[in-house]
């Protein structure tokens, strides 16, 4: 059984005991939470495919850590003007494992 659903405005397709990596929630490590925004559940041969969301349909986790993602160099140059910018960015993440999902 996977599912795909909706966490922090990315669309995940998720399966029991997998770990994903999301932005940034503000939950604390080891809380469980539930995430009711599921676009599709599907069994082993019936496809649930919601408009926009299936009723009754939740996916479960637990956070497992919060971190940073590693360095994102942006360089900007225009040849022969001695234009040159550096910059660098981390994004925050947070790990989570999906434990169950469930139907109505």
């Amino acid at each position: 059984m996977y599912a795909v659903v909706d966490i922090a405005g990315k669309q995940l397709k998720v399966d029991k005991g997998l770990r994903v990596t999301v932005p940034r929630l503000d939950f604390e490590e080891g809380s469980k939470q539930r995430f009711t925004d599921v676009l599709l559940v599907a069994d082993d041969d019936a496809v649930q495919v919601g408009t926009p969301h299936v009723a009754g349909a939740v996916v479960e986790g637990t956070v497992v850590a919060h971190g940073r993602g590693e360095k994102i160099i942006i360089f900007k140059k225009k040849r022969r003007k001695k234009y040159r910018r550096r910059n660098g960015h981390r994004q925050d993440f947070t790990e989570l494992v999906i434990d169950d999902i469930v139907t109505a």
